[in-house]
């Protein structure tokens, strides 16, 4: 499929039915036998207009950058959302490699969950990051505060994860096409009934960290999906992204960072601390 660039652009292509197999649309799950004719409609694409709205800047260099996102800013373009993104954000400041729609997002974080996110600035970066992503040798750390208390001080939920069967916005482990989904949780403080918790990524499935939760009975507070919509007045989820570590992608220097608790979540945390130590 020459041209077409990334995987998930051909998947997409494929949802779309761009991508036809003798004349015909097929599943991406359509397996060739070989002597088939392909017929690929590459749609042109779309220029990302700059937004000029700021960034934190956590690192940069000529390869990659860390941005500290803030809760409420897509990721990219979707469908359901054609507005104002990260992506416009990161125009000027030379992000690409993979996607022309998304140039350099090689792994994403949900709206309402703030902290630390990569971004390639070449090609070569981005597949080597996408490789260290996909190889599991990108550590993603992020803090989530729950309600109830794991039995154990750490754990490994191991439960793949899809579309839900019912609600097709929703993640769920009850879902008819599953994807391997593991993540890894240490309690950090006990809160009577909250637990602040760290949650560590071994893969990256969209809404991971807060179906895995919600799923071993430990919803995370705020959530308005999966967890307790509103908890100690937050009004987004209780989740962020604030340790990330990996191998420079072509000098292979080791690279480690930090984000702070933004002040919404510090402050709902320590709302939190009030309540479990009146």
């Amino acid at each position: 499929m020459p041209g077409v660039g990334t995987r998930t652009l051909a998947e997409r292509l494929v949802r779309k039915g761009a991508v036809l197999v003798d004349g015909q649309p097929r599943s991406k799950s359509h397996r060739l036998e070989g002597g088939e004719e392909l017929e690929v409609e590459i749609p042109e694409a779309q220029p990302i207009e700059p937004s000029g709205l700021p960034l934190d800047i956590v690192y940069e260099d000529d390869d990659l950058l860390v941005i500290d996102k803030p809760a409420g800013l897509v990721v990219h373009p979707a469908a359901g959302h054609s507005g104002e993104t990260l992506v416009h954000r990161l125009v000027d400041l030379g992000a690409a490699g993979g996607d022309p729609e998304r140039p350099g997002i090689v792994h994403r974080l949900d709206r309402d969950t703030s902290g630390l996110l990569l971004v390639a600035r070449s090609e070569e970066a981005y597949a080597r990051l996408s490789d260290a992503i996909r190889e599991r040798r990108v550590e993603r750390r992020y803090l989530a505060l729950v309600r109830g208390a794991p039995r154990s001080r750490t754990g490994r939920i191991d439960a793949p994860i899809g579309r839900d069967r019912v609600e097709r916005t929703r993640r769920s482990i009850d879902t008819e096409v599953p994807r391997e989904a593991v993540t890894w949780f240490e309690v950090r403080e006990r809160l009577g009934g909250r637990t602040l918790l760290e949650a560590r990524l071994e893969t990256g499935r969209t809404h991971q960290i807060r179906v895995h939760l919600a799923a071993i009975g430990l919803p995370v507070c705020g959530d308005p999906v999966y967890g307790v919509r509103g908890d100690l007045e937050l009004e987004r989820q209780f989740l962020h992204a604030h340790a990330l570590a990996l191998d420079h992608p072509l000098t292979g220097v080791r690279l480690e960072f930090a984000s702070e608790l933004p002040s919404e979540l510090a402050e709902a945390l320590e709302r939190a601390r009030a309540e479990a130590n009146p």
